[in-house]
């Protein structure tokens, strides 16, 4: 896998064909986690690391999974990689498990992560697969984490709060700008109106950039 293959995983994973912005999938957790950054990023992290591991497991052991079972085999490797992710997240970061709750186990259920197993890992190579799983997990992470700030910054007026759970901590408070936010930001209509504006924005620098190569 070249230096150039790689960075091109990576640019197709974060913007070209992003799992939340372009393929609108994972779309549970994106609108449900995404209150504050800190729920954003380790939710992302996560997914990252499960999305890798599993390209990277897929992809070494397609040449022994059966067709007519590929999906269930797929579902078990991943579930595997969760179980193991819950278990080190309730033991090392257990204010973070209690902010994220069921949103770690359902990992499983990402649809992104199963689609890229299918996809991609199952029909290429070990090193591409891993690079593919770091591209989408990083483009997955990376709008985990712009929803999440921007919903905390617009709903409660702050910055960064809990980010000592990210270190095992407790939650503790962050960089308060004003006393009080637009609450709807942070009720399931604003992880709506967030995702809306961040597929609307894509698109529309997508369109930019178009005219002005016609140009």
């Amino acid at each position: 896998m070249t230096t150039s293959s790689l960075v091109e995983r990576l640019r197709v994973g974060l913007w070209k064909d992003n799992p939340g912005l372009v393929q609108l999938l994972g779309l549970c957790p994106l609108l449900a986690v995404t209150t504050t950054f800190v729920n954003g990023l380790g939710l992302g992290i996560a997914t990252l690391f499960v999305l890798a591991c599993s390209n990277v497991l897929v992809s070494a052991t397609r040449r022994w999974i059966r067709h007519e079972i590929r999906i269930p085999i797929y579902v078990l490797i991943i579930a595997s990689l969760v179980t193991c992710i819950e278990l080190i997240t309730k033991a090392w970061f257990p204010s973070l498990d209690r902010s994220l709750g069921i949103f770690i186990p359902l990992i499983v259920t990402n649809c992104a992560i199963i689609a890229r197993a299918e996809i991609f890992a199952s029909r290429n190579s070990i090193a591409a697969s891993l690079a593919d799983g770091i591209g989408m997990g990083a483009g997955f992470t990376v709008l985990l984490v712009a929803v999440g700030f921007f919903r905390e910054l617009i709903g409660n007026g702050s910055m960064f709060s809990d980010l000592s759970m990210l270190f095992g901590g407790e939650p503790s408070p962050g960089l308060v700008l004003v006393d009080n936010g637009w609450l709807l930001a942070i009720l399931p209509p604003g992880a709506f109106f967030s995702l809306a504006l961040a597929v609307a924005a894509k698109n529309a620098i997508d369109r930019k950039k178009k005219m002005t190569k016609r140009a």
